[in-house]
């Protein structure tokens, strides 16, 4: 993301002490003096205030010390008590309605038969981009070379179902902010529903949307789910590889064109260049998520054409692999379909082998050997269900953690005590010569990728 040039601005200072200026009853400069009967007020309030704190841990020392004192059922009334309100409060945080909202139109106003938008149409998109960038020379599109890339994830803007979910969303994004801040990547973190026809699986849409044309610096959009992690801290993107073409995702060519499966593709990380093409596919991709009746029916279409898909509501990823074999000529020579690395890559295949990768390999690799993602496809870490016992899934996420974690922490002489454990340890003696360890151990330099995590 762009900085943006603001002037700090200073409040004047009055007076030779340096303060802001004050006015007395008579108008002169000084401290400003209260009248006695304010003074004598607020000193009645403070009063009351103290008697009230008191009144009140009162009370809660005889919930707590004296509840000893009570009769069984009489404590068990007490816990009852305090559980449903904290399930009352967090029930008030979850909801989506709040009451000093206006009133929202009701859901039959939406009409099925008009064909919905992301936005007004972007005709001449390329164009006023490439203008806005030759007079904004201080944010280029390419920087030291490269491409300017901002990474896109998020979460619900509420709390998970699953407490312990809010933790591990802290632990992944952590270890997304690490990889970029390791590569010069910006990052943006969403909570919001900028549609509300567009949640769920389609909330990035239109966030990705309005990135390209807030940020019409960032050459490439990259969106990554909250539920994967950077595996290979080293490992980059050959962005060059992608020269001509606009969309990159991870995926199967046989799958898609012959057996038309609904996992051809995965749409868990996946980047988009900001060009007119992406707008018109993001266009073109959006009418089959707007909640309700539409999704709905959507679904049952992409369930009769999609190999294996169960049936249910129509999602992203579904949606995006219809819409390029049903239109393949319009799309597919701008897409890369990528699985020479782990833009994605299955957990449950990798998390076991952490071990093994540690002895055999070394980070840099990014495929099978040392996995650049680690997607959690199916945990639902956040939700109150998933396809994979939570214990499993919790596990495995901790692994992947710290197995990414080591990399980082390598560079200070630290690692963890284990792939499950989060303690660490030392790994290496302190020394007078520390820019030597900087030079051997600082992933940031793509030749010392054959450093080795600690297990």
């Amino acid at each position: 993301m762009g900085q943006e040039n603001f002037t700090t601005q200073k409040r004047a200072s009055g007076g030779g002490g340096g303060g802001l200026p004050t006015i007395t009853a008579n108008g002169r400069g000084g401290r400003a003096t209260m009248p006695r009967s304010r003074q004598i007020h607020k000193t009645f309030n403070n009063i009351k205030i103290t008697i009230l704190c008191g009144f009140v841990t009162i009370l809660v020392l005889r919930g707590t010390i004296g509840i000893g004192n009570l009769t069984n059922s009489d404590a068990e009334a007490i816990n009852q008590n305090l559980i449903e309100e904290t399930n009352r409060i967090l029930a008030e945080i979850r909801s989506d309605k709040d009451p000093t909202d206006p009133d929202e139109p009701a859901e039959a106003d939406f009409n099925p038969n008009v064909t919905y938008t992301l936005g007004a149409k972007m005709s001449n998109w390329d164009e006023e981009r490439k203008v806005w960038l030759n007079q904004n020379p201080e944010f280029p599109n390419f920087v030291n070379g490269k491409p300017r890339i901002l990474l896109l994830t998020g979460s619900p803007p509420s709390p998970c179902d699953n407490p312990i979910g809010d933790h591990y969303l802290l632990k992944a994004i952590k270890n997304k902010i690490d990889y970029c801040r390791i590569h010069g990547i910006e990052i943006v973190y969403n909570m919001a529903h900028l549609d509300k026809e567009l949640a769920g699986y389609w909330a990035k849409l239109p966030m990705i949307r309005r990135l390209m044309l807030s940020h019409p610096e960032v050459e490439w959009i990259w969106w990554m789910d909250s539920d994967a992690m950077f595996t290979d801290m080293v490992f980059e993107i050959p962005l060059s590889k992608y020269d001509e073409h606009n969309l990159v995702i991870h995926g199967y060519p046989d799958l898609l064109f012959e057996q038309k499966s609904w996992i051809a593709l995965n749409t868990g990380s996946f980047l988009f260049r900001n060009c007119k093409w992406s707008l018109d596919l993001l266009d073109a991709w959006a009418p089959m998520g707007p909640k309700g009746p539409i999704r709905e029916e959507a679904g049952k279409i992409l369930t009769a054409n999609l190999k294996g898909r169960p049936a249910f509501e129509a999602d992203d990823q579904s949606a995006l692999i219809y819409l390029l074999l049903s239109q393949k000529d319009q799309w597919m020579d701008k897409v890369y379909i990528e699985n020479q690395y782990y833009l994605h890559g299955y957990w449950a295949g990798l998390v076991d082998r952490y071990e093994e990768m540690i002895e055999k390999y070394h980070p840099g690799l990014g495929d099978e050997r040392w996995p650049f993602v680690t997607h959690f496809v199916g945990c639902k870490p956040c939700g109150s269900y998933g396809d994979y016992p939570v214990e499993q899934c919790l596990r495995s996420m901790e692994r992947a953690f710290n197995f990414a974690d080591n990399q980082v922490l390598n560079l200070y002489g630290f690692g963890h005590r284990g792939l499950l454990s989060p303690k660490i340890k030392r790994i290496r003696n302190e020394t007078v010569t520390p820019l030597e360890y900087v030079d051997q151990f600082d992933i940031r330099h793509t030749e010392h990728g054959n450093i080795r995590s600690g297990s």
